[in-house]
Parts: structure tokens; C-alpha cells; sequence
């Protein structure tokens, strides 16, 4: 069957919704993605039939939960090619993720000098991180810019990798400009340097077929309030045999092996970087929203982005006065940021919100980016597998009344 987002639309019960009187035309799956009806009845279902704390308890219940928690481990690392679920922790978000690696591997594996490469088109969450560790560690972070063509400039990438490097840290698919990296590439360098490489998967993983191992990635990381899921949901994946030498990042119940008054030792992974009640109940939401993400299809879902995005940058840059950033070409997924002349991003998306349209204004936690693209912020309409053509049209017809009403009053 040919993918039909109008048909996909209809597995999302708050797109019935309207808005100041208007159908709701949701353009902000970047920011977080709505929930499939099957992920909230999965939640429901578990709630009512099978809660209880895991990996605890001698009961029925106890046993049903974990059993649930655990198959979701399991789908999550079939998600990501991964060669087992061994090595794969669940986190509250890919924020986290990044914070563990940081943490566990940054603080005992490096040292002052040793660098870390990633992008100037970086979410914070890849950069606020290092900024902390090289604040205490004396870690040197190297930048690479864009090229003239809003790519991460891979000669500049070639060249910041050298010696010292430890680390090359970067995102799969922009959550600003939808660039998708060439990340087997960007592996190939990291590792012929000796480094690792950690990829940002949050804007890739609801949209694309992800596999680690052909990417070549050390770690990957992603949110599954991104890919359908409940928040406070995600997974960091390692390489096991890389994961089995870091310390953990928390303390407390579940990842101790054995507590004594004086000491501790801990659990072999992945519960030694699980501490604490997990997020059981998420956990089972991740299951199924995996589960109709790949019935779906992610290469159809990716597929449908590109002609999406494509579609919406023509019509956009067609209305007068509004300017779209980004690239052109087939690397560019559902994200399309743009601005409106005269107009702040904030009042643009303000407006489109009386006509029912719901976008991101501001600067996505990219901050660097930002200024490399020369403005403070933009609006930013992003799609994922619900979105149509119909609601791109609303989108544009929405700004251009918008920038007539400014013009107006200016």
C-alpha cells in the first residue's frame, strides 16, 4: 500500500482537535512528537493490567512488569541494529544519554589537552555537556563550521580531527536545518584518528531507518517522546565491549551488585547505569510506538519528509518577503526554519496560532547555528508522518495573511 498521511493522521487522536475555531495543523514534531492511538491504549493497558516496580518483587505482577520492561529493551535494540540489548540503557531523553557519556566515559577517559570534535550546528544538549567537562578536565573542543552550502564542511571536519582527538560528537539529521550527516563517513574519520563517535539520533530515529552498526557509531542516542513515545523515555546505546569499562553515572537501587556500609559494588550492564524505579510504564509506550513506527515504514516515512519539505520550501520562498534557510537536495528531511521580513519569529508563530498552526519559534537550543546563519531566531514548521500537503498549504496560507497583517500595521 502506498504511504497516505492523510490515512496516518487518523491514528493521532489529537489531530481531531481544533484550535481558535480552526482544524489543528501540528508543525511540531521537531519539538515533540504527538502520540499514536496505540501508544496511549499500550500505556492504559499496562497501567490498569500490569503495573508494578521491576525486576524486584516475587510476584505476578512484579514478573508481568519486568517482562514487559525488558521486551522493551529488547525492541528498542532490534530498533537500532544493535548486536544485543545488552548494551543498551534506558535514559529519561537523548539529553541524558549525552550527560551519561559525559560522565561514565568523559570523567575517567579523558584528559587535559585531549579533544572533543562536533559542529557548529550542534543541539545544546551535545554542547553544554563538554562545556562542563572542559571546565573541570581542561578538554579542548574544536568547532566545525558550515560550508557555503549549509552542510557540516567535511574537509573542516577532516582537518579538526587529529591526534589529541578522543571524541567526534555530532547530530544524525539537524533539528534545525533537517541536513541528515553523513555519519559512516564522519565514523571513518573519528576512527582512523583512534576516536570515538557519538551520534545525536533525537531528530533521525522517528524519521529514518537507523543502524548503528553500519553507521559505524560507538554510541547512539535518542528521545522517545521524538519517535511517538511517552516523555521521559529514551535509550543510549554503546558498544558493549566499551560500555562494560564505565563507572556508573547514578547511585542508588537497582545497579548495585552488592552494598555494604562503607562500600558498594555494581551490577554488570545495563543496570549498573539504571539506578533507581525506571520508567516502566514509558518504556512500554516506547514498545509500541517502535512497533508502529516500523509497520509504517521509516524508508516511506523518510521518503514523504523529503517531498514534504521540498514542497514547502517552494511554496514558502514563493510568498513575498519570507526567507528559508537550509540546504536543497535529498539530505534534507521534514524541518524547514524560515523567517518572515520585518516580523519576529515569536509574533509570526503567535499568528499562525490563531489560524490553528502550530510551529516552533526561537532558537532551538542552537545557539552557535544561529549565529552562523546571521539571525538571533527563526520559525521553524517541521513534519513527520501525519503531516500533508493540505496542512503545508494551510502553513503558507497562514504566513502570507500574516505578513500582510504586520505589513499592515507597521
Amino acid at each position: 500500500m502506498a504511504f497516505d498521511a492523510s490515512v496516518r493522521r487518523l491514528d493521532f487522536p489529537i489531530l481531531e482537535r481544533r484550535v481558535h475555531d480552526a482544524p489543528l495543523v501540528y508543525l511540531d514534531s521537531a519539538a515533540s512528537a504527538q502520540k499514536p492511538a496505540r501508544v496511549l491504549a499500550a500505556v492504559d493497558t499496562f497501567y490498569r493490567q500490569h503495573y508494578a516496580n521491576v525486576h524486584r518483587g516475587a510476584h505476578t505482577l512484579s514478573d508481568e512488569a519486568t517482562s514487559h520492561y525488558e521486551a522493551a529493551r529488547a525492541r528498542t535494540a532490534r530498533f537500532l541494529n544493535a548486536p544485543s540489548e545488552r548494551s543498551l540503557v534506558f535514559v529519561r531523553n537523548a539529553t541524558e544519554g549525552i550527560n551519561l557519556v559525559a560522565h561514565a566515559w568523559g570523567r575517567t577517559a579523558l584528559r587535559e589537552g585531549d579533544e572533543i570534535v562536533l559542529t557548529v550546528a550542534e543541539h545544546h544538549a551535545n554542547l553544554v555537556p563538554w562545556h562542563l567537562l572542559a571546565a573541570e578536565r581542561g578538554v579542548v573542543i574544536r568547532g566545525v563550521p558550515l560550508g557555503r552550502d549549509q552542510r557540516v564542511d567535511m574537509d573542516a571536519l577532516a582537518d579538526a580531527i587529529g591526534p589529541r582527538t578522543r571524541l567526534v560528537t555530532t547530530f544524525h539529521v539537524s533539528n534545525v536545518l533537517g541536513l541528515l550527516n553523513p555519519i559512516a563517513d564522519i565514523a571513518a574519520l573519528a576512527h582512523a584518528a583512534g576516536a570515538l563517535l557519538l551520534v545525536d539520533g533525537a531528530q533521525a530515529a522517528p524519521h529514518l531507518p537507523v543502524d548503528v552498526q553500519a553507521l559505524g557509531a560507538d554510541m547512539y542516542v535518542f528521545s522517545g517522546h521524538k519517535v511517538g513515545a511517552p516523555s521521559g523515555i529514551g535509550a543510549l546505546w554503546v558498544r558493549e565491549d566499551l560500555l562494560r569499562t564505565w563507572p556508573p553515572f547514578l547511585g542508588g537501587g537497582e545497579m548495585i551488585r552488592s552494598v555494604e556500609l562503607e562500600r558498594s559494588t555494581y551490577a554488570d550492564i545495563p543496570m549498573r547505569f539504571e539506578a533507581g524505579t525506571p520508567a516502566i510504564a514509558e518504556a512500554v509506550g516506547l514498545h509500541a510506538a517502535l512497533d508502529y513506527l516500523d509497520e509504517v515504514g521509516l524508508a516511506a516515512i523518510w521518503d514523504h519528509d523529503r517531498a514534504l519539505a521540498r514542497y514547502a520550501i517552494e511554496r514558502l520562498r514563493a510568498v513575498e518577503g519570507v526567507r528559508v534557510y537550509g540546504p536543497e537536495g535529498d539530505d534534507r528531511g521534514g524541518i524547514v526554519p524560515f523567517n518572515v521580513e520585518g516580523v519576529h519569529p515569536h509574533d509570526v508563530a503567535s499568528a499562525l496560532d490563531t489560524f490553528g498552526v502550530a510551529v516552533r519559534a526561537g532558537h532551538h537550543c542552537a545557539q552557535p547555528l544561529m549565529r552562523a546563519l546571521g539571525v538571533q531566531s527563526t520559525v521553524r514548521a517541521s513534519f513527520w508522518l501525519h503531516t500533508t500537503r493540505d496542512d503545508v498549504d494551510r502553513l503558507v496560507e497562514a504566513v502570507a495573511e500574516a505578513r500582510a497583517f504586520f505589513g499592515a500595521v507597521a
